[in-house]
């Protein structure tokens, strides 16, 4: 009998000792990575972002071998009902600004431009998105948010 309950110690104290150390697995649940192409392709059509989090880390890596001047992507979110105004605005911003409009207010969150081979980073923060509301991201550099686009979802 008691050779039998030392495994259910043990696992006790190692779901203690996770819980002690913050959860690891919490944190990997509010974070993702994306990847795009040169073919103008995101590896996923939805974000899901659980409403637990406060911060969603994004990072998008950029899986091609063009240079972002020619075929840099980047991941803007916001409504879906202003992301069309977002993607006109954030081109005529230009590369310099990562293709997105200074100050926004209409972005929830925006990654910057990359190149085949790199890599970025960004948080979307999770009190600003609302339950109920329609949410999406797109690549804004020129003529990539007709195909380069996707949900971002509130998940429970």
């Amino acid at each position: 009998m008691i050779r039998n309950a030392f495994p259910l110690l043990a696992l006790g104290a190692l779901g203690l000792a996770g819980a002690l150390h913050g959860g690891t697995a919490h944190a990997a649940d509010c974070a993702t990575t994306v990847e795009a192409t040169d073919t103008m392709q995101f590896s996923t059509a939805t974000i899901a972002v659980p409403a637990s989090c406060d911060a969603f880390e994004v990072t998008l890596k950029h899986v091609g071998k063009l240079p972002k001047n020619v075929m840099g992507h980047n991941i803007v979110v916001g409504r879906s009902a202003d992301l069309a105004g977002i993607n006109s605005d954030g081109m005529a911003a230009g590369l310099d600004n990562d293709y997105v409009k200074p100050g926004d207010a209409r972005v929830v969150a925006h990654s910057a431009v990359i190149g085949g081979g790199e890599t970025t980073t960004f948080s979307i923060p999770v009190s600003a998105l609302a339950q109920g509301e329609s949410y999406g991201f797109i690549c804004s550099f020129p003529g990539h948010a007709g195909i380069m686009k996707g949900s971002v979802v509130l998940a429970d």
